[in-house]
């Protein structure tokens, strides 16, 4: 992997401000040795699940390059592992080389991962997830299976009724297990076949550690060819982040700090496009993690657009650009059901909000600082679990006016 180059903020300030002008200064390389960067089995498990979950929102970008799109890829991590625990062994090595498992060398990663998830999940980092599978009745089911899953991650797979009940009992499901914050998970019945249908959904609303003192005006969002959008946004000055220009993926990088060790990173390309193919391409736990150690303190006017967002869609489709088109042919899921069992949706949603609200005023006086940071124009940004370095949340943000909950 490359390391990043970056301008450091301070050297640029006398020379341009990340919302006005590109940066003609001169790139400043850091030599580093190489470092081992995820050394304990939790955050060795938070860079598999990640790696996961940005192959994931690179297979989804690349469907629809110019669309909103969010990803919660920890709750997708639980229910593909729920899965694979009935597989073959040949269908489990192939379910744990896409999870990224492969990687860890860790016998006891289903113990990791039951751990990362009660870690994420901890009162106050603001996640609520709902991970589970709908089994279709018309099988002839293994209950040791059912056994099995629900000892590992405490929650039982259900079997289907059919029809209106089914639809009913995973929208109140999904609802108490993101504490009502994500409605109407589904909104058609499952297909009648002899399947089984994976439900992943999260909820995210973290608190900032500074919090910001204007909020709700409406200002001009810039989009891609079309007249500027007009969306709330919340503003303060001297608000302290961690940033730096990465010039080969032209982006300004900033790291906000959320509560309870969150963090948010954003990505915002110098010009208004939504096709942030290489950016996207670069995205690795690693580099992540590279980032936040190279990104540089600074004091800037920062201004965000007031998220409320839900997206859903199914993710079936995306498994198989994600090296699972063999498996998705022959899945042997023969732990869970004596006839042949084949996985028919997963369905994923997620709804996420930022307000204005934090802990702590910004110091630093009245002063205004000179730095501005305006993230009015399509963007990419992810949720980060900072002890275990998990990916909580991803998405790329073209349209504000378009999202909805």
């Amino acid at each position: 992997m490359k390391r990043t180059t970056f301008l450091l903020v301070f050297a640029a300030v006398l020379s341009f401000c990340w919302a006005q002008s590109d940066s003609e200064g001169e790139a400043e390389v850091v030599e580093e040795e190489h470092v081992e960067l995820f050394t304990t089995p939790v955050t060795k498990m938070g860079a598999a699940t990640s790696d996961f979950g940005y192959n994931l929102f690179r297979a989804l970008s690349s469907r629809d390059t110019s669309a909103n799109i969010f990803l919660s890829p920890i709750s997708v991590s639980a229910v593909l592992t729920q899965l694979s625990m009935g597989g073959s062994e040949s269908a489990q090595r192939q379910l744990y080389r896409a999870l990224r498992y492969h990687t860890l060398q860790d016998p006891q990663f289903q113990n990791t991962l039951k751990e990362l998830l009660a870690s994420v999940k901890a009162s106050g980092k603001g996640l609520k997830t709902a991970a589970r599978l709908y089994i279709t009745r018309r099988l002839r089911l293994k209950q040791d299976y059912f056994k099995l899953v629900e000892q590992q991650y405490g929650v039982r797979p259900k079997t289907l009724l059919g029809g209106a009940k089914d639809l009913k009992e995973v929208n109140d499901w999904v609802s108490q297990q993101t504490g009502r914050k994500v409605q109407q998970f589904l909104t058609n019945a499952f297909p009648r076949t002899a399947g089984v249908n994976a439900v992943t959904a999260a909820y995210f609303k973290g608190g900032w550690v500074t919090r910001f003192s204007q909020s709700g005006a409406l200002e001009n969002f810039q989009v891609e060819n079309g007249a500027p959008v007009r969306v709330p946004m919340m503003q303060q000055d001297n608000y302290p982040v961690k940033m730096g220009v990465d010039s080969d993926l032209s982006c300004t990088v900033t790291q906000i700090q959320m509560q309870n060790d969150i963090s948010m990173f954003i990505f915002l390309p110098h010009e208004v496009t939504t096709n942030t193919t290489l950016l996207e391409e670069s995205l690795t736990a690693e580099f992540v993690q590279d980032l936040s150690m190279a990104l540089q303190p600074a004091r800037v006017s920062l201004t965000l657009p007031i998220l409320k967002l839900g997206y859903s869609t199914d993710l079936l489709p995306l498994l198989s650009d994600l090296g699972l088109s063999e498996w998705l042919e022959n899945q042997e899921l023969e732990k869970i059901s004596v006839q042949p069992a084949k996985l028919t949706s997963v369905n994923h949603k997620v709804v996420m909000e930022t307000a204005p609200e934090g802990t702590q005023y910004p110091s630093g006086g009245s002063v205004a600082s000179h730095l501005t940071y305006r993230v009015d124009r399509p963007f990419v940004y992810l949720i980060r679990d900072e002890p275990s370095g998990a990916l909580l949340f991803i998405g790329k943000v073209v349209n504000p006016k378009d999202l909805t909950i």
